[in-house]
């Protein structure tokens, strides 16, 4: 087999809001003949980016960030491929063949690695090994890659194989980033350097400021036949740190930026100017809940109330700055997998009364004043524009009820201190942004951050677990993607997360085209002339 579309995939039925996300704004993806914009492929130059934080580490093994997760792809690539239509094309596998419990990958000829090395079936059998050890902790153990799995290599051919029934295995193992041997050998080299059989790689680095990735020679294994000589491609690819959206917009507006990433108030004048764009559906809106026995967040009562008492749609126009879509599911990100049938949950409407009720029962009455002794840490992304403005309504809605709000603005120190050490914080506007419910269970049912898990909420939700648990080694995909939907309507009644708004997040491009299934592919990357 060598080409396949998902079934699963926004090409059969996504419902409608879900289906947009790949196309509203697209026309980037589509105009890689410089069709888009008038242009023609232009070879060589550098193509910029901006990016609204620092990545931290660089290393595709461990690490949750969007901007460093967004750069991974810079550096490494998967043995599959997956399109802005949710098709699944080859990449460094040539062709593959699945059954209920494994998968078998035969690799293209002649892959080489930043270092220089040959990328061999037994190196990405070892990429597999390496995910599959649970004292690694790395990004993809425990959904896309488990403990149970194992991997073979034989001349070309890779062979992973389950203990159980597993329907995603393609899914799954296809989008692991693959690390080079040496790379697998010392984890510590991949912070601030990258090894792996990418397109580019990293050439000069400097934290807080820019990220310089060089076009190697002699690629020949893209997808769909793209090489070192394909036109229009960069001879660099510089992600540049710019915190401030308004700045971002103006460099990108003066040519001095390729791409951006604008959703605040200064999209209205990036729109006037006529740029393209490639959208994402982006869940700015989401909140998660710290559940942690000493927080009020661990009462499901005052996390229900919480809900109720808010205004969705008025908070959603705020942190959305306007352009707000009612969220479908909790998975966001392509390749959208089980959207199709869903949701089963419902969100609940504002009901005050109610509210109310429940932190009386729950040890929270109002005073004479109509106060409570109640206050809740609501943290929110202070790069992002819109959320500031959205949280303070929170608040207000949040007063009405007698409870105290505690805003706070994070940055990317933060986010790691509140989030992985301190644990300081209630609820805030926290997004995940999971391709399939496989990953996304990786924050739910996995181990709690203390245990070196990904559980930052510390979230116990038995019902959800059991049918995770079902759902993980179903027969078949349709069997699964039931399973999936009934669990995360269990995260939902639960008020485990309250998806509050979903966005179309644009990325807008000056001088190019690009293909951003979820970040910009650089395998894509057009310079137009």
């Amino acid at each position: 087999m060598t080409r396949r579309p998902r079934g699963l995939a926004p090409a059969t039925a996504l419902a409608a809001v879900a289906a947009l996300t790949l196309t509203a704004c697209g026309s980037g993806g589509a105009g890689q003949d410089g069709a888009a914009t008038g242009g023609t492929p232009v070879s060589g130059g550098t193509f910029t980016l901006a990016v609204n934080d620092d990545p931290g580490s660089l290393s595709p093994l461990t690490g949750v960030s969007l901007v460093q997760r967004g750069l991974v792809p810079f550096g490494y690539e998967s043995l599959v491929y997956t399109t802005e239509d949710g098709e699944t094309i080859p990449w460094l596998a040539e062709s593959w063949e699945e059954s209920p419990t494994s998968i078998t990958y035969t690799l293209k000829e002649g892959i080489t690695c930043a270092d220089g090395t040959e990328f061999t079936a037994e190196t990405a059998a070892a990429n597999i090994a390496y995910h599959a050890d649970p004292e690694h902790g790395t990004f993809w153990f425990g959904s896309n890659v488990t403990a149970d799995m194992t991997a073979t290599a034989d001349g070309r051919t890779l062979t992973i194989a389950t203990t159980a029934t597993n329907p995603f295995l393609l899914q799954s193992t296809g989008a692991v980033e693959m690390v080079c041997q040496a790379g697998l050998d010392d984890p510590e080299t991949l912070t601030d350097a990258t090894n792996g059989t990418a397109l580019y790689e990293l050439a000069d680095a400097t934290a807080g400021a820019d990220y310089t990735y060089a076009k190697r020679d002699g690629y020949t294994w893209g997808p769909d036949g793209v090489t070192s000589e394909t036109a229009g491609l960069p001879d660099e690819i510089v992600a540049r740190v710019i915190r401030d959206e308004a700045t971002a917009a103006n460099l990108l507006l003066s040519g001095e930026l390729n791409a951006a990433s604008v959703i605040g108030a200064d999209r209205a004048r990036v729109d006037a100017a006529g740029l393209d764009s490639v959208g994402v559906l982006n869940p700015i809106g989401q909140m998660l809940f710290n559940e942690r026995p000493d927080r009020p967040t661990a009462d499901e009562r005052v996390r229900r109330a919480l809900a109720l008492a808010l205004d969705r749609e008025a908070v959603g126009e705020l942190v959305t700055d306007g352009q707000y879509l009612e969220s479908v599911s909790l998975v966001n990100k392509t390749p959208l997998t089980c959207v199709a049938d869903g949701p089963l949950w419902e969100l609940p409407e504002t009901d005050l009364d109610a509210a109310g009720d429940l932190l009386d029962e729950a040890g929270y009455p109002a005073g004479a004043d109509g106060a409570r002794d109640l206050t809740i840490r609501f943290i929110y992304d202070g790069g992002t524009p819109s959320h500031g403005a959205a949280a303070e309504e929170v608040q207000a809605e949040w007063d009405a009820l007698g409870i105290t709000t505690e805003l706070v603005a994070e940055d990317s120190a933060g986010w790691a201190a509140d989030l992985y050490q301190t644990y300081d914080w209630d609820t805030g506007f926290v997004q995940l942004a999971p391709g399939s419910p496989v990953v996304l269970s990786l924050f739910f049912l996995g181990a709690h951050s203390e245990e070196g898990g990904y559980n930052f909420m510390a979230v116990d939700n038995p019902e959800y677990d059991a049918l995770a648990e079902q759902a993980l080694v179903a027969p078949d995909a349709d069997t699964a993607c039931g399973l999936w939907l009934e669990a995360e309507r269990e995260l939902i009644e639960r008020v485990d997360t309250l998806p509050v708004a979903d966005t179309l997040s644009p990325t807008y491009l000056n001088g190019a085209t690009v293909e951003m299934p979820g970040s910009i592919m650089p395998t894509s990357v057009r310079m137009l002339g």
